[in-house]
């Protein structure tokens, strides 16, 4: 058994990286509920498609964020968040929390509210250069000088202090007041975010085993009763394998066309990941083999949370 985690964790990554399993060992050792921050998982009853957790697992660990809505219904940012909210909410106090899930806003949304801006390149840059010929100090010193505001226990964190000084020098943006400032948004303040990345040839490899395994636990009959029984939103028919299962019922794609057209596009949703949590997510990679454990993953991320 793993001591209770002193801080909320964010496990994102690209998918089949394992964040989904990492995230129940972490919760089923030590009494964390997880957050689910996954775009396609919000929707009942689309199960084998988007591999959401079994029965068995959801009734060992309290799941936030999914089944939201039905697939016919649309659903926005804002409402993962409100249901989130609610889930959290209906805790026991001081349970903590581990979100896991590959959709950058979603998690956005929740460590820095909705309106949040998108980092900036220059400021990017320059925040990088001023730790690379200075080191702790230097930043800290440009985050006092710009009145950079950093998270409570952070001024220590190199990553946080980057983050705080990006902010900072990023061009203002009219915008709406952050709709995220409140009390789920706090509790996420001094949460410890972690991005899982794995060599791309394995990962690929990975893919195309879901992929197949996709279609032997019978995502071709899930599909024939979501979207054969009304009309779904446009998010929801974009998950992968939904369309390329209906093709294949239809006699439109062999089985080996379903697969591979599954694979390659759940590559490209991978790449687009790994590109978007590099640039927007202020987290710390954990290059993962395609053979290590569940359990050997979660202690590394326990003991860069006591680092």
């Amino acid at each position: 058994m793993f001591p209770p985690i002193a801080s909320n964790l964010v496990i994102a990554g690209a998918t089949a990286t394992g964040k989904s399993a990492v995230a129940q060992l972490l919760a089923e050792r030590t009494g964390a509920a997880i957050v689910s921050a996954d775009s396609m998982l919000v929707y009942r009853g689309m199960d084998v498609g988007t591999a959401k957790p079994t029965a068995e697992e959801r009734r060992r660990v309290r799941y936030i964020g999914l089944d939201c809505v039905a697939p016919g219904q649309r659903f926005s940012a804002g409402e993962w968040l409100e249901c989130v909210r609610r889930g959290v909410a209906a805790l026991p106090a001081g349970t903590p929390l581990v979100v896991a899930g590959g959709t950058g806003l979603y998690i956005r949304a929740l460590l820095d509210g909705l309106d949040a801006p998108p980092a900036d390149d220059a400021a990017r840059i320059r925040a990088r250069a001023i730790f690379a010929s200075g080191g702790l100090d230097a930043l800290k010193a440009e985050a006092a000088r710009l009145c950079a505001p950093v998270p409570a226990g952070d001024a220590e964190n190199p990553r946080r202090l980057m983050r705080a000084i990006e902010r900072a020098l990023a061009p203002p943006r009219a915008t709406a007041p952050a709709r995220g400032a409140d009390a789920l948004r706090e509790r996420f303040a001094g949460a410890r975010v972690f991005c899982l990345a794995m060599d791309r040839d394995a990962l690929a490899a990975r893919i195309e085993l879901r992929a197949r395994r996709m279609f032997e636990e019978g995502i071709v009959e899930e599909a024939a009763r979501i979207f054969g029984a009304g009309s779904p939103s446009e998010t929801a028919l974009g998950a992968i394998g939904y369309a390329e299962a209906l093709a294949f019922s239809r006699g439109e794609m062999s089985l080996e066309q379903a697969i591979e057209r599954v694979a390659a596009r759940t590559r490209q949703l991978a790449k687009r990941q790994r590109t978007w949590f590099r640039h927007q997510l202020d987290a710390l990679e954990i290059n993962v083999s395609p053979n290590e454990t569940a359990a050997s993953i979660a202690d590394r991320l326990l003991s860069e949370c006591k680092a």
